[in-house]
């Protein structure tokens, strides 16, 4: 048989159906509330009756009240009209946006809220941190010198001590993306190279850049090189942490900075997974 649009899919349809223990009596108890008896059909000894008032009977909420009492002998059940059970299967490509639809009000703990957006519990990059120095740092020549970092432009959720350890300690397990850039400055002679790390737990070779300046000679303001490394770490959320490192081969070299932030810095952020 042809058909014009979707092909209508097969559906099987049952109806509750209830069976009493019939006594002496015109009141009975339904196992499911119904406005009126008009919502189930009642059939005594293969007859059914016809519902409502001075009728066969009556019902309201899990009330049934027959006219006449049934006696010992009889059979009676009521069959729930309301109460259809149905499956179907769609057919393919025959639910579209408008039947997903959802209205109400927003619930952000909800995968599809009531405004039809994604919830953002849950999912959010955090917590990150962005942080860099306020002041130029003297090292010596070729030491691996973790980078002072005391100001914070951003820490969503408190991570980064930037007064003690100057590292980066997040409470949320998970993976992170890491990211740094540090300028190496030969106040005076040679820049041979620089180095900058970004380590897990204290440990070395976790994330490293290098520069090789190739021996470039002091000119006024003097020399630098810069070097970014980036790396992706997981976290167990408690005791893992992460800190900056640099290394800095020259005469008189130090780690520089500058107010906007743009020459030695650290951040990073939970990756949605």
């Amino acid at each position: 048989m042809a058909y014009i649009g979707n092909i209508p899919a097969e559906s099987y349809a049952s109806f509750e159906t209830e069976t009493f223990s019939v006594s002496a009596t015109a009141n009975y108890t339904l196992s499911h509330a119904v406005t009126n008896e008009n919502e189930i059909r009642l059939v005594i000894n293969g007859v059914v009756q016809q519902p409502g008032s001075g009728k066969a009977y009556t019902a309201s909420g899990t009330t049934l009240t027959l006219s006449s009492a049934t006696v010992s002998g009889d059979s009676m059940y009521a069959v729930y009209l309301g109460r259809a059970l149905q499956t179907v299967n769609p057919p393919n490509a025959s639910v579209g946006l408008s039947q997903l639809s959802a209205t109400g009000t927003k619930n952000s703990t909800t995968f599809l809220r009531g405004d039809n957006t994604f919830a953002t519990t849950g999912i959010a990059n955090t917590p990150y941190f962005f942080v860099r120095k306020s002041a130029n740092q003297s090292v010596s020549s070729g030491a691996i010198t973790k980078v002072v970092l005391d100001v914070e432009d951003l820490d969503s959720a408190s991570c980064f001590d930037n007064s003690t350890n100057y590292r980066f300690t997040p409470t949320t397990a998970g993976k992170y993306f890491f990211f740094a850039c540090g300028r190496g400055y030969a106040n005076s002679g040679t820049l041979n190279y620089v180095n900058v790390m970004i380590r897990k737990n204290g440990t070395a070779g976790v994330g490293n850049s290098f520069v090789n300046s190739g021996t470039e000679q002091y000119t006024s303001p003097g020399n630098s090189d810069t070097a970014s490394p980036s790396v992706i770490l997981t976290m167990n959320g408690s005791s893992d942490y992460v800190e900056m490192y640099m290394q800095v081969g020259g005469t008189s070299p130090h780690i520089s900075y500058e107010s906007n932030g743009n020459q030695t810095f650290f951040g990073g952020y939970k990756i949605i997974e």
